[in-house]
């Protein structure tokens, strides 16, 4: 019986890289676009309604403010890059993208899953505009984006994964932003990093889930022995099985 393909949910990252090129973004852009265009346009215009965002919203401030500001005013139509190449932060540093050989890529291509306040859902490959804003954020009219987005999100990501094996790496605050169903998975796990000591790791971790993800990109087996066959000289996970309504 051929074994059931593998999805991964990560975080997008607070970094990311500046510019890029066509195709110019739209918000029916990738493979969610269709699904979540008219959410996207009110978050973008929700963003306008605010000139893109102050200190407190954005958690920038002097040149970094001014950026980002600009940035989320001139998000429809602006440069994109591939979610692969505009996520910088520690997580995608580490799961290391530029240096993935064509077989990796591939299944990188098929398997991760971004869940983005801006965007609702991204795919690896899908093309990404420059923008500041976190998914715990409150917009007016909106409310806070983890809410608000959980309906829509929802039905996109379950649709998408249903037959898969579901290895979900998200921080509780994107967790929030999701209702799984996982009758309709093969599998499905929630996994945690946990210091030798018990203690539940925190920032110090995202190195670790970058190197998580990348080893069972790489890993020929199956998704629960790939998990148990990970080490780290720091953390070892708390694997939980995904009950339909919790995360």
């Amino acid at each position: 019986m051929p074994r059931p393909p593998v999805s991964i949910l990560l975080p997008p990252s607070e970094g990311k890289a500046e510019g890029g090129a066509r195709p110019a973004w739209r918000a029916n852009a990738g493979e969610f676009g269709p699904a979540l265009a008219q959410r996207r346009k009110m978050v973008v215009a929700a963003l306008a309604g605010i000139d893109g965002g102050d200190e407190k919203l954005l958690g920038v401030k002097a040149d970094n403010l001014t950026a980002a500001r600009a940035a989320n005013l001139t998000i429809v139509g602006s440069p994109s890059l591939p979610a692969s190449r505009r996520y910088t932060g520690v997580v995608w540093d580490h799961l290391a993208p530029s240096t993935m050989n064509a077989s990796v890529r591939k299944r990188a291509a098929d398997s991760i899953i971004v869940v983005s306040a801006l965007l609702g859902l991204v795919a690896f490959d899908d093309p990404v505009p420059d923008y500041k804003l976190k998914i715990g954020a409150s917009l007016p009219g909106l409310g806070k984006l983890a809410s608000w987005w959980r309906e829509p999100l929802s039905t996109a990501l379950n649709e998408r994964l249903a037959g898969r094996w579901v290895i979900d790496l998200l921080p509780n605050e994107h967790r929030a932003a999701w209702n799984p169903s996982p009758d309709a998975y093969a599998g499905a796990v929630t996994v945690n990093f946990v210091e030798k000591s018990g203690k539940v790791a925190g920032h110090d971790a995202k190195a670790a889930k970058g190197l998580l993800a990348r080893h069972l990109l790489e890993s020929k087996d199956a998704p629960d022995a790939a998990l148990k066959a990970w080490k780290h000289p720091r953390f070892r996970l708390e694997i939980r099985e995904v009950s339909r309504g919790k995360n």
